[in-house]
């Protein structure tokens, strides 16, 4: 049998990875990685991915990082889980691939300016800029998401895939700062139906849990008003958004 380990932070875009293996149901485990604490900058992480960063999954022993290519290799590997759309040549194949790219380099960047404005400017009275550069970046890509979802239940229609978990991660971490989402009705519909599924309840529950074992040992990371950010505990390296 194929052994995965996942190594995630909680709430991390490791939650996507979580949602996808709770999905496929084979047993896997976990791996948790404290920023605050510098896990990620450690001899033996930085053996298995050294980028110090979530997800890392680690299967029979050998890691693969980026979850353009881990929720692809997983979608590969169980196919009957239906992570991913079925393609029936290379370029289908090539918009798919978009899709999780989409989340992964267009998505993302922004998530992180948004929640974490101050790692991206040399002066502290500078995040606030850089908070209403990032809103401004983002608010046409909620636009589009929200547009494709007033015409499907699903980023693919009538289908779920593990693109919908990516990008309700994407609305989860923005929903979390002072990024007014209530003009985007269709996604918001979206995030409630999503919470319904048993995979994502399964994960906000783990991601919860270590949360919380995280905050009673002091390694809590905090976050307020406009992405502000703060760190309990010593840090030994950047947080994760």
């Amino acid at each position: 049998m194929t052994q995965i380990t996942l190594h995630f932070a909680p709430n991390t875009c490791a939650r996507v990875t979580m949602i996808a293996l709770e999905e496929i149901g084979h047993p896997y485990e976990t791996e948790l990685v404290s920023f605050v604490r510098g896990d990620h900058l450690s001899e033996d992480y930085r053996v298995l991915n050294p980028k110090g960063k979530v997800p890392l999954l680690v299967v029979d022993g050998k890691p693969l990082t980026e979850n353009v290519a881990i929720l692809t290799w997983l979608a590969q590997r169980f196919p009957n889980s239906n992570l991913l759309p079925r393609c029936t040549d290379a370029f289908a194949y090539a918009q798919v691939l978009a899709d999780l790219c989409f989340c992964a380099s267009g998505l993302h960047p922004i998530v992180t300016r948004l929640r974490i404005p101050q790692y991206f400017c040399d002066t502290p009275d500078a995040a606030p800029r850089v908070f209403a550069m990032a809103e401004d970046a983002m608010r046409p890509n909620f636009e589009l998401i929200d547009s494709r979802l007033s015409k499907n239940e699903w980023w693919y229609g009538d289908t779920w895939s593990i693109v919908d978990a990516y990008i309700n991660w994407v609305w989860f971490r923005v929903a979390g700062t002072d990024f007014d989402t209530s003009p985007y009705t269709h996604f918001a519909r979206h995030n409630e139906k999503l919470a319904r599924r048993p995979s994502v309840q399964r994960t906000v529950e783990k991601h919860e849990h270590a949360a919380d074992w995280l905050a009673s040992q002091g390694l809590e990371v905090r976050f307020s008003g406009a992405g502000a950010f703060q760190i309990k505990h010593s840090t030994s390296g950047a947080a994760s958004p």
